[in-house]
């Protein structure tokens, strides 16, 4: 049954000057009344209708720059009490615990691409809670992209622009956390020392996603060639799957499936329409793709350059109805969206455009908003 938007939420009529300032912001990188907002345990006790898998959403705006209404990007899904943690944007960390999930309970998080708004508290995550009240339970293993290899062009040709640490310009998720450990060694030193807490570096198992390049990919190069998806990682509760998805300049970035006992969770990172994704999603349950509303970005006074990269790296709400249909998905989920604030773009407003061409479930993602995988809905 198609969710309604939230009754609680009435949205303030906007000037044009109000869409300049919320839309410039959402591009900083440049619903649910049906459903429950009240975070409650994620247990391994099944759900009605017999399911142990759960998707919870963490944070669902885009962009680094904070929105009313939405934290930044996160997705946790929750597999007989266990978290496996899809990105980690700013606002994730207040909001994984709000969802009632402990830190114990993480075995494992996903990272679809190094860009700040899905990095920007992940390691608050990790090193707040590797020892003390609540800590971790045991090494959390981070997969996410190895090094680019290479940086992109510079837009336009012939800017200026000096390179951050030229020794290492494009470190891959396992580097990106070593140096955070070293630049946070002082704290981590002297509370191993003073409160007895465990060694880090044994808590923090960092993986570059490592898989056969297509022909022709690569930074400057074809972001997301056609390809069969990978395995990333398998354990007793899930088998984890990826694809390279359509997001210039950032290389690699992926898309990941979830396949548990109860049913598959798609998860699409950021991307423009790719055809990679629906080959991913083909017959998942659940379907988390970004969105965007690109009309309403273009009220915002983008300079040309952004509006570029928002209409090649992004989604827009209209074209992503006959994805998720081609894709055969039972349920549509809209998360990461551009611009994210709940008093700029209503909720029915995502919901009729992402409506066109597609026939399924749509769910307007809300922070804390939970669903259930697989035999739940179907019970």
């Amino acid at each position: 049954m198609p969710s309604s938007p939230d009754a609680s939420v009435t949205p303030v009529a906007h000037t044009r000057r109000t869409v300049l300032r919320t839309a410039a912001a959402a591009s900083g990188l440049g619903a649910a009344a049906a459903l429950s907002l009240r975070p409650t345990p994620a247990t391994a006790t099944p759900a009605k209708g017999g399911s142990r898998t759960e998707l919870v959403l963490l944070g669902t705006s885009g962009g680094p720059v904070p929105m009313y209404g939405r934290a930044g990007i996160s997705s946790a899904l929750v597999v007989d009490g266990r978290v496996y943690l899809v990105d980690c944007g700013p606002g994730a960390f207040g909001r994984y615990a709000e969802a009632a999930l402990t830190a114990g309970q993480l075995d494992g998080v996903f990272v679809t691409h190094l860009h700040s708004d899905h990095l920007a508290d992940l390691y608050a995550l990790l090193w707040l809670r590797f020892g003390g009240f609540q800590p971790l339970g045991g090494p959390v293993h981070v997969y996410g992209p190895g090094s680019a290899g290479e940086l992109p062009a510079v837009h336009p040709a012939g800017r200026s622009v000096d390179t951050v640490s030229p020794s290492s310009p494009a470190p891959g998720t396992a580097e990106l956390l070593r140096r955070h450990i070293q630049g946070t060694a002082y704290d981590i030193n002297v509370r191993m020392r003073s409160e007895g807490w465990p060694d880090i570096r044994e808590l923090i198992v960092a993986h570059d996603i490592r898989f056969r390049m297509p022909k022709g990919a690569g930074p400057d190069r074809l972001m997301a060639p056609p390809m069969k998806p990978f395995e990333v990682m398998r354990d007793e509760r899930v088998r984890v799957t990826a694809t390279l998805v359509e997001h210039p300049p950032v290389f690699p970035s992926f898309a990941f499936r979830f396949d548990t006992a109860d049913g598959s969770v798609v998860f699409s990172g950021d991307t423009a329409p790719c055809g990679n994704v629906a080959r991913l999603a083909r017959g998942a349950d659940i379907l988390v793709h970004e969105v965007m509303d690109l009309a309403t970005l273009k009220l915002g006074g983008l300079k040309p350059a952004q509006l570029r990269h928002m209409e090649i790296s992004h989604t827009d709400a209209s074209k992503l109805g006959p994805l998720a249909e081609r894709a055969g998905v039972d349920t549509l989920v809209l998360s990461h969206l551009v611009p994210g604030a709940i008093n700029i773009v209503p909720d029915s407003t995502w919901d009729a455009k992402v409506r066109q061409g597609y026939s399924g479930r749509v769910v307007v993602g809300r922070d804390l908003v939970r669903l259930p995988v697989g035999r739940a809905r179907r019970g």
